[in-house]
Parts: structure tokens; C-alpha cells; sequence
């Protein structure tokens, strides 16, 4: 077993390394489509973090933990001057990195979260997950219906359904490190460390419907990276890159093409 473990990912295109991070719960994959996207202009890289998608599961789940994967991934494939994406949860990580690894970082674009702290608020659905059981819940349809207990909402249901995936012939399992992502789902929320600080070119891109960034984050956002903007998708909640990729996609293109 390698003493670091390095992350999963999907490498397309070629050109300056641009790294995308997805949120709790998430996986590369949700990233597929803007991936293939950006790559015709970047190296892209599709990052699964611990304990999510392919990558390694540990017990160990912070963002300190998350920058030294994201570091050790980055030696490991000898990159520098990195464009660093993140959505929510990633884009917590990234904001993280960057500060952290300013050296490393050419430009960083941070989606729909800011360095405040964040009450948790997934109890309802880590309660759903942890409600299932694959000796009975046997196939997705069964898994959905046990979820609907829980989460109304088809498009949350249907998000999470994309980590339910055949484990061996019969035997379905989530990709995601469940006991560890419910015993510190705490540790999501977790504001930036104060009197950080990333001065390089940082775009932060807000869900016109989304609450994660208000307009009392600004100072704070400005405290930690001076040198940016904030922008709004509009039509868009918190997956604003699933809600209007095409806006997504001209203003993050426009930024790091500067």
C-alpha cells in the first residue's frame, strides 16, 4: 500500500492543467460533460476526493486532509501553475489549497461557497443513505423508493442514485465512504482559517437561486482573496453547472483565458 494514496481521476485534453473538484457527495463524473468542454483549450483533470467516487476511502475526512490529496496528486503528476476549480465542498477544498499552496496556483474559481462557516445541514440525507439497506433494497428502483422516505425531491434523489453502482453481481454498495462522510459531516462547514489569505486572480460564481453566497460574504470573501470577483448564473441554484452550463462555462472560459 503506497504511504500516500493518490486520488482518482480522468485526464482529457492537453494544454495548462486545469483541475476540477466536485462537492459532497459527488464524483468526477457529474463533472463529464463541462470536462470534455474545457478540454479542448486545458489538460483537464476530473478529481474524485477521498472517499467519494473511485478514490481511496479512509476514516480521516477534513480539509486539511483533502489539501495534503490534492497536494500529493499534484506532485504525483508533476504539475504546476494549476487552474483550480471547486464546487461547494470542493470549492472549500480548493479555497484551502490555494492559500495554503499559493505557489502552485495560477488562477482559482470557487462555485457557489464562500469561507464562512456553514451550519450542517445534511442530516436528512445521510439519514436516507444510512436507511438503506442492500440485502433489501436489491436493485435502484427499491433504493429510490426507500430514499423518497426522505428526500421528495427527484433531482436530489437522482444525484445521490449516481454513487449506487453493482459492487459485485447481486450485491449493490455505495461509492462514497458513508460511515466516515456521516461521523464528520460536521467538518463540511468549517470556515476558512482566518488571516488567510490568496492574492492571485480568484473568480467566485454564484447560483442566482442559491443562498450560499450573499451579499453579506463580501467582505469576508474580499479579506481572504483581494484580487476577486463575484459573479451570478442566473436561472440557477446551487448546481449551477448543471442548471446553465452554457453560462457556467463563458464566464469560467473568459476568466481563466484573461
Amino acid at each position: 500500500m503506497l504511504k500516500n494514496p493518490i486520488l482518482h481521476s480522468t485526464i482529457k485534453g492537453e494544454g495548462n492543467p486545469l483541475l476540477i473538484l466536485h462537492g459532497y457527495f459527488g464524483m468526477s463524473d457529474n463533472w463529464k460533460t463541462l470536462g470534455n468542454q474545457f478540454s479542448k483549450d486545458f489538460q483537464v483533470h476530473l478529481i474524485d476526493q477521498r472517499n467519494h467516487g473511485r478514490s481511496f476511502h479512509k476514516d480521516a475526512f477534513n480539509y486539511q486532509v483533502l489539501v495534503e490529496d490534492l497536494y500529493n496528486y499534484i506532485k504525483h503528476h508533476q504539475l504546476e501553475n494549476i487552474y483550480l476549480i471547486g464546487h461547494s465542498m470542493g470549492g472549500k477544498t480548493a479555497m484551502l489549497f490555494a492559500v495554503t499552496y499559493p505557489e502552485l496556483v495560477h488562477k482559482l474559481v470557487v462555485v457557489d461557497i464562500s469561507p464562512r462557516e456553514y451550519q450542517p445541514h445534511h442530516n436528512a440525507i445521510l439519514a436516507a443513505l444510512n436507511s438503506v439497506d442492500f440485502s433489501i433494497q436489491n436493485t435502484r428502483g427499491k433504493v429510490d423508493e426507500k430514499l423518497k422516505g426522505f428526500i421528495p425531491e427527484p433531482g436530489v434523489r437522482q444525484f445521490l442514485l449516481k454513487n449506487v453502482y453493482w459492487k459485485e453481481k447481486g450485491q449493490l454498495a455505495y461509492r462514497f465512504h458513508l460511515k466516515s462522510l456521516t461521523e464528520n459531516n460536521p467538518e463540511i462547514g468549517e470556515a476558512l482559517p482566518s488571516f488567510t489569505i490568496f492574492d492571485k486572480k480568484t473568480l467566485f460564481l454564484k447560483g442566482a437561486k442559491s443562498d450560499y453566497i450573499t451579499e453579506k460574504e463580501k467582505p469576508n470573501i474580499e479579506a481572504h482573496f483581494p484580487n476577486s470577483k463575484i459573479i451570478t448564473i442566473q436561472n440557477a441554484g446551487h448546481w449551477l453547472h448543471a442548471e446553465n452550463p452554457k453560462q457556467f462555462y463563458n464566464e469560467v472560459c473568459s476568466f481563466l483565458n484573461l
